[in-house]
């Protein structure tokens, strides 16, 4: 698999696009950010002409996406819906599972958790679970603080990819020294569970899901829970992260919080911030790998984006820059497994085609 790893990524692009080069949208902060009630199935449109893009390439586009597995699509600008498309007996109202895309709606969560006083996410994860939770030394697990879950540098081994009772939790580095991606992570699941005095299904609901009108539940995949939702819910969250934890004026995730989250978050893996992927830094690293990579997340995307990413290619990019979101739901584009695939490269060589003006 990691062969396969290395061999996707030597055919790759390494030159990295300058986002000077990219299509831009004319006057893209020009237009007030739109949001949908968290009610009903409204939702305002735009077309692809209102902004100069090619409807002969956005066809094209479609074609790909049906192409590769897709089960939906949405591309939403300003807030506005410009595309909404359903493949292979997908709808609007099919649910489909969000995979480690998911792992920002721990972090986001995460976040509000701590703006409300419940938890300090510098404090160690056992003054929230106690100890003994991983199979480290007391030492060594007292390392271990709740940001370094959401940054990926526990320093417990990452061979064990879903299994996260203690047994499995096995000491490979101190606490801050490595990046490793794993799920760990869902150890703030806990923590949050715990500090609040409620399941993590319903502060997540109360604190995040309902606020913006989203569907969906957490159900239980092995030793993780994945979220289920349909497209439009995953449009949402990213209408979210777009407008800076901010929905339709309300500031659900406070703004220190969310730049630190979709920012850089340790030294070692540049393209990583709390549990969200980030473009258009000088190197990155991969899951299952301890390898640092040249250039840019995806080189053919616009350098300010940042994303979701979930295995078989679930997928919410964010550009700020354009105010614009992207989904992507569905199965394997490429019988590739890992959250970030090739299938990011070709696809943003499909939208840049389509916004080109």
């Amino acid at each position: 698999m990691k062969l396969n790893l290395l061999l996707i990524l030597l055919i790759l692009p390494f030159e990295a696009i300058s986002s000077k080069n990219l299509p831009r949208i004319a006057n893209p902060q020009s237009e007030k950010i739109y949001f949908p009630p968290n009610s009903g199935s409204e939702w305002k449109t735009k077309s692809i002409a209102s902004l100069g893009w090619n409807s002969i390439k956005a066809q094209e586009l479609l074609e790909y996406l049906e192409q590769k597995n897709t089960k939906s699509f949405i591309i939403l600008h300003n807030g506005k819906m410009v595309m909404e498309n359903y493949f292979n007996g997908h709808t609007a109202v099919s649910p489909w599972y969000w995979a480690s895309a998911g792992k920002t709606l721990t972090s986001i969560t995460t976040g509000i958790a701590e703006q409300e006083g419940f938890i300090n996410i510098n404090n160690k994860v056992s003054d929230y679970i106690g100890t003994g939770w991983t199979n480290e030394t007391l030492a060594q697990e007292n390392l271990i603080t709740c940001r370094n879950l959401l940054t990926m540098t526990s320093g417990l081994n990452d061979a064990v990819k879903d299994g996260v009772s203690a047994e499995n939790l096995l000491y490979e580095a101190d606490a801050g020294k490595r990046w490793a991606y794993s799920n760990v992570y869902v150890k703030l699941q806990d923590v949050v569970s715990n500090a609040t005095g409620k399941s993590w299904n319903a502060y997540f609901s109360t604190a995040l899901k309902d606020k913006i009108g989203m569907s969906g539940a957490w159900i239980k995949a092995g030793n993780n829970s994945l979220y289920w939702s349909n497209t439009r819910s995953m449009a949402r969250f990213g209408l979210l992260a777009l407008n800076k934890g901010n929905w339709n004026g309300t500031q659900i995730i406070n703004t220190n919080y969310f730049s630190d989250a979709t920012n850089s978050s340790q030294n070692i893996n540049l393209s990583y911030g709390y549990l969200w992927w980030l473009n258009g830094k000088s190197s990155f690293h991969l899951p299952q790998s301890q390898m640092q990579f040249a250039g840019p997340l995806i080189s053919g995307a616009p350098n300010d984006l940042f994303c979701a990413l979930g295995k078989n290619d679930q997928k919410i990019y964010v550009v700020p820059s354009e105010n614009l979101v992207v989904i992507r739901m569905g199965k394997s584009a490429d019988n590739t497994n890992f959250a970030r695939s090739d299938f990011d490269e070709m696809l943003w060589k499909k939208l840049n085609a389509v916004m080109t003006q």
